[in-house]
């Protein structure tokens, strides 16, 4: 039995200003035609179940473009593979804050597709079971393990969820106790466990696996392009895999255009004559230019001044050019001194300062000390990482 497994669509995604001649976002008409290219794809396939692993749409209220595109590609998918069992649950971008905004994940049952949306399900079909769980359903507790149906020859579990391990990997800000764990999966006892939410693909076991996205449509692109690149990731795609004989391929679908990132500049000592020279060689070392692409260039250890005195006209050219080029000046690592007796000139570093604070002050019960110290020198690192990048947008 041939399962395809596809995650987090994110139809109706907008980012940046760019527009198409016919005034849609670019970078919407981007994710659309990714998910199009996909539905191409599992046509050709021909599997048996499709499971889709929910935020089919990247807000509860949708756009219409967006409605319109999903709904024509799963009618095409169901229309051409009719014996073809749909599974699909709802991710947390998918799922209604209140009873009024209603499910439009809804609008997918009149195509025959079985839509799983607040509460669990265990679902049978002739030798298949699938135990789907949406991204808001109550989670096992602690120590409790997920069981499969034990009459069926093969059992799946659809879940929109991070894994714990996955979320500790992200950082603090992930950490949740709505995560699973692969305790509660209990791997051994599922055929294949089809996991939506995280943006990457990737295998937590051998027959646990998150898709990825279809496209760039998380919230930090870059974040996933880093952990693309530690884990061997060629970009985004769909999982084909063979529940009889556990045969598994990794479908890379072309994108509209590529993401790419520069290789970094390290600047320190460099005069802002010296630093614009180098960032324009390296964009123009960059492998197929940068027109019409997402570009990200790290340029390390620039002073604050450094940075606001380069050739911002030539940034702007480079602006121009590409999709969105983002040039991410990053200072140097602040100097901490150590107190030392109240002595003048001697102050701890403002890490160090808010560390101290949050682990001194009076705590809500319930809420961890450790993650919320942890927490705060996250924010803490994003803002000095990301404020010396927009000091210099403007010339």
């Amino acid at each position: 039995m041939k399962i395809v497994h596809l995650s987090d669509l994110h139809l109706g995604f907008r980012q940046y200003q760019r527009q198409t001649d016919r005034g849609l976002n670019q970078r919407e008409a981007d994710v659309a035609k990714a998910f199009q290219k996909a539905i191409d794809r599992i046509i050709e396939i021909k599997p048996d179940v499709i499971l889709v692993g929910g935020d089919v749409f990247h807000a509860v209220r949708p756009t219409n473009p967006a409605i319109l595109h999903a709904y024509a590609q799963f009618a095409r998918l169901v229309e051409t593979l009719p014996d073809a069992i749909v599974v699909m649950v709802a991710g947390n971008h998918d799922t209604p804050r209140t009873t009024e905004t209603g499910w439009i994940l809804r609008l997918f049952s009149s195509l025959g597709i079985t839509v799983v949306e607040d509460q669990e399900k265990s679902l049978r079909f002739g030798d298949l079971a699938v135990r789907a769980i949406p991204s808001f359903a109550p989670l096992p507790q602690p120590g409790e393990k997920l069981k499969p149906d034990p009459t069926a020859r093969f059992n799946v579990l659809l879940v929109h969820n991070l894994l714990d391990q996955v979320a500790a990997r992200i950082g603090p800000h992930a950490m949740s106790p709505r995560n699973l764990s692969l305790a509660n999966i209990d791997p051994e006892r599922w055929d294949y466990v089809a996991m939506g939410h995280y943006h990457v693909y990737e295998k937590l076991a051998p027959n646990v696996f998150y898709s990825g996205a279809l496209e760039y449509t998380s919230s930090n692109i870059w974040g996933e392009v880093d952990e693309e690149h530690r884990r061997g990731v060629k970009g985004k795609g769909f999982i084909e895999h063979d529940l009889a004989t556990g045969a598994h391929t990794f479908h890379h679908l072309p994108l509209a255009r590529r993401v790419v990132d520069i290789r970094q500049i390290e600047g320190k000592g460099m005069t802002p004559a010296e630093l614009s020279d180098a960032i324009c060689a390296a964009v123009d070392g960059c492998e197929g230019g940068i027109d019409d692409r997402i570009v990200r260039l790290i340029v390390r250890d620039v002073p604050r001044h450094i940075l606001r005195d380069i050739d911002h006209r030539r940034i702007r050219d480079f602006k121009r050019r590409a999709l969105n080029f983002l040039l991410d000046a990053r200072r140097p690592d602040p100097v901490r001194l150590e107190a030392v007796g109240g002595a003048p000139g001697k102050r701890a570093s403002l890490a160090e300062t808010v560390r101290l604070m949050l682990e001194s002050r009076e705590v809500t019960p319930g809420i961890d000390r450790k993650t919320l110290v942890d927490l705060g020198l996250h924010y803490l690192t994003e803002v000095d990482r990301l404020a010396p990048a927009s000091a210099g947008e403007e010339a």
